[in-house]
């Protein structure tokens, strides 16, 4: 009679729980990781946003764009479809963050209400946060005109937080 080898239930389970360990400590890691490279591709989309309104002005000559879609478009650039960045981020979400895009934050005084008569007929500022999604997942991030990026790990990111280093 010929004996077969084979691996005992034993030898099963302590390949599976050496398995399990191997998993339990990796996959933190592996979260970390995505959530560093999230924050730093919502990063390179405020830069590039930053790079995308400068070229806007200075190519129309109007100023700044009044939404971010206005940026990104396919066909024939124009003032309203102008290609300057992906659709992905043009339509707002990239990455695990949310872009927020407020043009021409205007000063008080008078305006009748119209974009084309009053203080935003020439946008000359904007201001974009990116907050990550679900917020508890990542750092915030704001830039404006003046293309510095700004960071604050724990709330929403504005005017006065901290530049972003390098």
């Amino acid at each position: 009679m010929k004996t077969e080898k084979a691996f005992s239930l034993i030898e099963l389970l302590i390949v599976v729980a050496i398995i399990l360990i191997i998993a339990a400590i990796a996959i933190p890691d592996l979260m970390k990781s995505r959530q560093s490279a999230n924050a730093a591709s919502a990063v390179a989309s405020l830069r590039t946003i930053n790079s995308a309104e400068v070229t806007y002005a200075s190519t129309y000559n109007t100023g700044y764009t009044l939404t971010l879609s206005v940026l990104d478009g396919q066909g024939l650039s124009s003032p309203s479809n102008a290609g300057l960045i992906d659709t992905v981020l043009g339509s707002g979400q990239k990455s695990g963050y949310m872009f927020y895009y407020v043009a021409c934050p205007a000063p008080p005084g008078p305006n009748d209400g119209s974009m084309t008569n009053g203080p935003c007929a020439t946008v000359s500022n904007y201001q974009v946060s990116a907050n990550p999604v679900p917020p508890t997942t990542g750092s915030f991030y704001y830039t404006d005109a003046s293309g510095v990026i700004r960071v604050n790990s724990s709330t929403y990111a504005g005017p006065t937080d901290y530049p972003l280093a390098g």
